[in-house]
């Protein structure tokens, strides 16, 4: 499967918009305190788009080390 960046970008957003619909569906993520739409829009959405991006930024260095060695 060959991956390019709109494939690539493409699969980023599908994740994303999985994780944060998940939790739009999931009414309670623990018993004692539900979250809001603005705590996911606000806090969530934001730290998985950045984790995101470093992990997508490392595995592809890490696939460049790998195809050159």
């Amino acid at each position: 499967m060959g991956l390019d960046v709109p494939k690539t970008i493409g699969a980023f957003v599908l994740v994303l918009a999985v994780g944060i619909g998940s939790l739009y569906v999931l009414p309670e993520v623990t018993p004692m305190a539900p979250m809001t739409t603005q705590t996911i829009m606000m806090m969530v959405l934001p730290s998985m788009a950045i984790f995101g991006a470093i992990m997508l930024a490392i595995g592809v260095k890490h696939g460049e080390y790998r195809a050159t060695n």
